[in-house]
């Protein structure tokens, strides 16, 4: 499909009323049912977004201000609650929810025009790598039908890379903004944590969740994010923002230090990965930067770490989910023992149970310190390590992930193997830094390139990140 202004342009269009922001709405509703094939979309938020767009239109006519995002349509992940549409998190047991509230997210983003159009399809409450997960439909790569789009924001970056919107919503809890984004060939940030408000986002793991956007350019990345940025009363971990804001990236990156991951860097990578990420490495040297070689020694153990905390903390917040206030219930229960099994038994999936399993067993007593309390330990270890790296060099970069996008079905029949698929991303998230994914073009698949900055360094990483935009292998 042809592809989209950047979202600046296309704001500055419906605000001088060169275009109409329901051109562009219904531009993006006839494109989202043409790719219907890739369901990349759990439902169309179509009345509500005809609505909205006549409304800007009506507000540019009248010469009222309109925000900066005027008329641009978008696609939020559907774990986002949203207005006008069922909000399920991709899974059976929210089926029919409609949410009585916006994502903090969502507001911002409409309070400067935005107008969101559609829910994105993800493992079911953000449990995978693949999308193969959610409960209603498989979504497929863009670039290669048989293959995932990544997960669990793999609808998210799906529409992007189709061009369905100029831009979506992901949660990344693990990786699941930047591992879909590097599959799909589109940039995906993960910003620090508490940046964007995690208020109307169904919760996966609270201390790692973090709201960022997916889009097709760096700019279009970096003014999402100053829309979203800041704190908010509702989310008690959220943090200020910068006072510079996002939108203004400095080019010059003579004599700063980058670390090439020595861990990241391994034989398990694919040689046109690691083939992408030197390229991206030489072009940041060639605009000024200084490459060196970096390690955090406790890197490899980071996986196991959040694979006991993450399971921790989901059971905690899926317990909320009992048949009783909302979403599925079991109608044939004659006991409220028996109504909560059966609605757990038969609302939740495969992925849900075995990490409510997992995370109640490193919980329970006699193994909450030989497992749980060792994790919280080790996560601080890796803090240590890299705020230590921090003071050598100012970045760090490596891949995304390992491969390019694999078959379906490729990993379904083996959890461990589609949880190594994290094991690139989820330090940046243990650790509570902000990364980002960097489509590098190929001839083959896409690969992303992964850089990470220390806290709340996320303008000055948008702004690195811009010497990669357009790297080639």
């Amino acid at each position: 499909m042809t592809a989209w202004k950047s979202v600046k342009e296309l704001a500055a269009d419906v605000s001088s009323a060169k275009t109409s922001a329901l051109e562009l709405v219904e531009e993006s509703l006839r494109r989202i049912k043409t790719a219907a094939e890739y369901d990349a979309v759990i439902s169309v938020i179509e009345e509500r977004a005809i609505e909205r767009a006549k409304e800007i239109d009506k507000q540019v006519a009248s010469g009222s201000p309109v925000g900066r995002l005027a008329g641009v349509p978008f696609i939020a992940k559907d774990n986002f609650l949203t207005f006008g549409s069922e909000t399920t998190a991709g899974s059976a047991i929210l089926k029919g929810f409609k949410a009585p509230y916006q994502a903090t997210a969502v507001e911002r983003l409409e309070a400067e025009g935005a107008i969101c159009v559609a829910k994105a399809n993800l493992d079911a409450f953000a449990h995978g790598a693949s999308t193969e997960n959610s409960d209603f439909k498989i979504t497929k790569n863009p670039h290669d039908k048989t293959r995932v789009p990544g997960g669990s924001s793999g609808g998210s970056a799906a529409v992007v890379a189709l061009e369905l919107t100029p831009f979506a919503l992901g949660t990344d809890t693990g990786g699941s903004i930047r591992q879909p984004s590097s599959f799909c060939g589109v940039v995906g940030l993960k910003p620090t944590y508490g940046l964007v408000s995690r208020s109307g986002v169904v919760a996966m793991a609270s201390s790692t969740d973090v709201i960022g956007p997916i889009a097709s350019s760096i700019d279009d990345t970096a003014l999402v994010l100053d829309v979203m940025a800041g704190t908010d009363p509702l989310d008690s971990t959220s943090i200020p923002a910068d006072e510079l804001g996002y939108t203004d990236l400095k080019s010059d990156i003579t004599g700063l230090k980058i670390g090439l991951v020595k861990e990241y860097m391994s034989d398990t990578v694919q040689p046109e990965v690691a083939a992408a990420v030197r390229a991206a490495a030489d072009k940041l040297k060639a605009a000024g930067a200084e490459i060196v070689e970096v390690s955090l020694p406790s890197l490899p153990l980071a996986l196991a770490c959040y694979y006991v905390l993450c399971p921790a903390e989901v059971s905690s917040n899926l317990s909320r989910y009992d048949g009783q206030r909302y979403g599925y219930s079991d109608t044939q229960a004659k006991t409220l023992d028996e109504s909560y099994e059966k609605s757990r038994s038969h609302g939740f999936g495969h992925e849900a149970k075995r990490r409510i399993m997992i995370g109640t067993y490193v919980l329970s007593s006699g193994y909450y310190d030989a497992y749980y309390k060792r994790a919280q330990q080790l996560r601080t270890k890796l803090i240590e390590e890299f705020d230590a790296v921090f003071k050598e060099v100012q970045y760090v970069m490596g891949p995304v992930a390992p491969t390019t996008a694999f078959k379906i079905g490729e990993h379904s029949s083996n959890p461990l193997e589609m949880y190594l698929q994290d094991i690139m991303t989820v330090a940046a998230n243990l650790v509570g830094i902000p990364a980002i994914s960097i489509p590098v073009k190929t001839k083959g698949l896409p690969i992303g390139v992964q850089i990470m900055a220390p806290q709340r360094y996320d303008r000055q990483l948008l702004g690195v990140s811009k010497h990669v935009e357009g790297v080639s292998v």
